[in-house]
């Protein structure tokens, strides 16, 4: 389903062409494969990595009989043996009639400088591999480590927050922890175009920063559950909270009728595909925070688990890994949404991301999209949808690339420190200095300074009539001159006149 970003020719000369992310690999003649399985396979092993989709997919089709008898004559060839490894792998099964490897040096299941792999391997004893599969069959993400995921796996989000300490102070930034989960919260709702439950903002925001990195992670339905209840709150039709008994789908209605974007796995196989999530995350411990967060968030949207919730759970645990791997320490919370939302462009970037998934998805699935008998599932949920491609779509569910996912996750939570915190913590020191500046020519709690502060910001340095009748001091021309002046000459870049906020 998922194109392949590395594929191979024949050519006159050896060359390489990429484009956004993908190659095409052109070698001369004397690198032509056998035309056999086996041949194919090594050359795939050596040259291209290991595509789990597609091995997911060859695996099934070619004849067991045949895969054993390369294994049984090549005993110490390591493409033969990681072949044999990763069909057992697949398949959950041993090859018929092939005993284990009776010799012969440790080989890695896959080249950890091509693709993310784990950092935990296990010797395979039978085969003599190293199982360094990040994930399980159930739920094993593809990252390729392109010269930007690279570069963001260097990215350390703790050296970048003590750099705004140094700069601001880590009063200022202790002080826009506060602001940064509040305004995450309300952008995830904007996602969501829920922009308008201020209750439900809140209570969100206080879930986000007493419950990320949270022991044990949320994939779990007993976490799920709980964690759901303080996303989506009591006013709900919601019948059952937790991991979904029903079909699911993303789209919109269009003249009374369903346009299905997105179909999610069969219910049945939500639970093991979360085990195989979090399995990812125990096999990928120590590797880039950035990586996991990224996997693990779109990992669980593609999933939806959830009958409501999927969306704001999945840019929660963003911030949840985050703060799990200690690369952003409490009680910070990461804006990521509010950098989503920052303009039409970057709201047309997350769509275009996970769109990178669901688009192909589509093209060969849609048509597999249906009606039928409205029932009532187990969760309580009426449905009349029918998808009938579950079973062939299995592959492309349990192993997604996400390649781009992490370029795309990484450049905003590299955005988010750099603009949206700095902004903030540059705000926050501004007005302090605003604060004391207005206090010079007009003194009273910081609670009335805040409000005269904002509605001059407000009424682009003009007072309000309103300001004045709660202000009368303000009716003086000379004071309130004064009080814009001061608040303006901290407000203002003096080298080119415009707002700092």
């Amino acid at each position: 389903m998922q194109p392949l970003r590395l594929t191979s020719q024949i050519g006159a000369t050896r060359q390489t062409r990429a484009t956004d992310g993908f190659a095409q690999e052109t070698y001369p003649a004397s690198y032509e494969p056998e035309e056999s399985f086996s041949g194919h396979m090594t050359f795939a092993l050596k040259y291209e990595g290991v595509y789990p989709e597609v091995l997911a997919r060859l695996f099934a089709r070619v004849p067991e009989a045949e895969i054993s008898a390369w294994v049984m004559s090549e005993r110490s060839g390591q493409y033969a043996r990681r072949a044999g490894f990763l069909w057992e792998w697949f398949s959950g099964r041993e090859l018929e009639g092939v005993p284990p490897v009776p010799s012969g040096n440790y080989v890695d299941a896959i080249d950890s400088k091509r693709q993310i792999a784990a950092t935990t391997k296990v010797n395979n004893g039978r085969w003599r591999v190293r199982d360094n599969m990040p994930g399980t069959r159930d739920f094993c993400p593809l990252i390729f480590r392109t010269d930007r995921t690279l570069a963001l796996e260097r990215f350390n989000c703790a050296e970048e927050l003590h750099a705004l300490n140094v700069e601001y102070g880590a009063d200022v930034l202790l002080r826009s922890a506060v602001w940064l989960t509040i305004k995450e919260s309300r952008s995830s709702f904007q996602i969501e175009h829920e922009e308008k439950k201020t209750d439900d903002i809140k209570r969100f925001a206080a879930a986000m920063e007493r419950r990320c990195g949270e022991d044990g992670g949320f994939l779990t339905n007993e976490k799920l559950t709980s964690l759901q209840h303080e996303v989506i709150g009591k006013k709900t039709t919601l019948k059952h909270f937790g991991v979904r008994q029903s079909p699911v789908f993303v789209g919109s209605v269009f003249h009374y009728e369903n346009v299905v974007h997105y179909v999610a796995p069969h219910c049945d196989a939500v639970p093991a595909m979360l085990g195989g999530l979090s399995s990812f995350l125990a096999r990928t411990a120590g590797l880039s925070s950035l990586v996991r967060a990224a996997a693990a968030a779109f990992g669980f949207v593609y999933i939806h688990p959830l009958a409501d919730g999927n969306g704001r759970v999945h840019r929660f645990l963003i911030n949840d890994v985050l703060r799990r791997d200690n690369a952003i320490p409490a009680p910070y919370i990461l804006p990521i949404s509010a950098t989503i939302m920052h303009s039409p462009a970057d709201r047309a970037k997350y769509d275009e991301v996970l769109d990178v998934f669901s688009k192909p998805f589509m093209r060969l699935y849609g048509s597999s999209c249906g009606t039928g008998k409205v029932q009532t599932y187990p969760d309580g949920i009426e449905s009349d949808f029918v998808f009938h491609a579950y079973g062939d779509a299995g592959p492309a569910w349990r192993y997604p690339d996400f390649t781009s996912h992490v370029e795309y996750i990484g450049d905003v939570i590299e955005r988010t420190i750099k603009q949206e915190m700095t902004n903030e913590a540059r705000m926050l020191q501004s007005w302090g200095r605003a604060r004391v500046a207005v206090k010079e020519v007009l003194d009273g709690p910081n609670s009335d300074i805040d409000r005269i502060i904002r509605s001059l910001q407000e009424n682009k340095w003009l007072a309000s009539n309103a300001l004045k009748k709660q202000f009368p001091m303000l009716l003086d021309k000379d004071l309130v001159q004064d009080v814009i002046e001061a608040v303006k000459g901290v407000f203002t870049d003096e080298q080119d006149g415009k707002p700092l906020v």
